[in-house]
């Protein structure tokens, strides 16, 4: 199979692109290699005959309908977008622009393709978002997300994406594209981009700084490994039900405190400090507008229809993140000058 993956040079996009061509399939890998894309992450697959690259933005129609006709893709994973809530607080419109504007012409492009193609039936195109599209859960196990979840988007992130996800439905009930959409909990692993919650702790423990957690750290999310979200997203481009969502969770809850505790203790043992607990760094800092209470997704139809689960669990998947980190230092450190890397931002009022 040829999939053409917007966004590959980003966090979950290079694993996509990893995995993918790791198993055999083709790969033209679509980044407009925006601030928190790095090339290296797919230098591993970078030299294979199985792999292209191409550096388009995803809003400029005529520079995807060329990429289209020149590589002929049997399927597309859509998964370019701006990702991090904070900055969408302070800069939304980058968000509206990329993350609705470039689904838009994303489906556009692939449409005209499609057609030109003879409408065939193996197409697919597959929207990859966020279980932040459905709002915030209350603090009781029983109640998690389901696809019937009523959407309620409470950041101009999960507004863009939800806005999105709608995008697509749209193409597939009024063209016919034939459209597969998954939404996603939290994911952490290798080649995280050091803004979000995981490497900001790691980096910042490690350079004696404080551990910024939101509010009374309560905040309760699924986390899921990112490598085993690449081999969903696979799974169900592959395999998934036209027209159809499905939820991909890690089947992880923690709170934000917890998640940062345990990563205190993995790297308490593996880089001990000279004195003291890396917990001994943690600081509660003020909380940012409209931060959702509780994420957790039920992953019933994944599991029951695809026969999905998740590999590893959050204790296992946060040590492996943890000495990932620890291995590839040159990686991280040439990405912190990089504006807002480290930094808690989203405190516009």
């Amino acid at each position: 199979m040829k999939l053409l993956v917007t966004g590959g040079a980003g966090f979950i996009g290079s694993a996509v692109v990893r995995l993918a061509v790791s198993r055999g399939h083709s790969v033209v890998n679509v980044d407009a290699l925006t601030y928190a894309a790095c090339l290296d992450n797919v230098a591993s697959v970078a030299d294979s005959p199985l792999y292209a690259f191409e550096q388009a933005d995803i809003c400029d129609g005529a520079a995807l309908k060329r990429i289209f006709d020149t590589h002929k893709p049997d399927a597309v994973m859509h998964l370019a977008a701006e990702s991090h809530v904070d900055r969408s607080i302070d800069g939304p419109r980058a968000f509206i622009e990329t993350n609705i504007m470039g689904t838009y012409e994303m489906l556009q492009a692939a449409r005209a393709y499609w057609t030109e193609q003879g409408k065939p039936e193996s197409f697919r195109f597959h929207h990859i978002s966020t279980d932040e599209v459905f709002g915030s859960l209350p603090n009781d196990p029983s109640v998690k997300f389901t696809e019937e979840t009523p959407y309620d988007p409470r950041s101009p992130y999960s507004s863009s994406k939800a806005s999105s996800d709608h995008l697509v439905r749209a193409w597939h009930e009024t063209y016919g594209l034939p459209v597969v959409l998954t939404n996603c909990s939290n994911n952490y692993g290798p080649f995280h981009f050091p803004e979000k919650l995981v490497p900001v702790i790691i980096l910042n423990a490690l350079a004696g700084k404080p551990l910024p957690i939101y509010g009374d750290g309560s905040n309760v999310r699924d986390w899921l490994f990112v490598e085993d979200h690449a081999d969903a997203l696979l799974l169900v481009v592959e395999k998934g039900e036209l027209g159809r969502s499905y939820n991909i969770g890690g089947e992880n809850e923690k709170t934000n405190l917890e998640l940062v505790r345990t990563l205190c203790a993995i790297l308490d043992q593996k880089r001990p400090k000279a004195s003291g607990s890396y917990s001994d760094q943690i600081t509660f800092v003020t909380d940012r507008p409209g931060h959702d209470a509780r994420y957790a997704i039920d992953p019933t139809r994944i599991r029951n229809e695809l026969n999905w689960r998740p590999s590893v669990t959050v204790e296992e998947g946060l040590e492996k993140t943890v000495q990932w980190y620890l291995d590839n230092e040159t990686w991280w450190r040439a990405l912190q000058d990089r504006h807002g890397v480290g930094e808690r931002l989203g405190k516009a009022s």
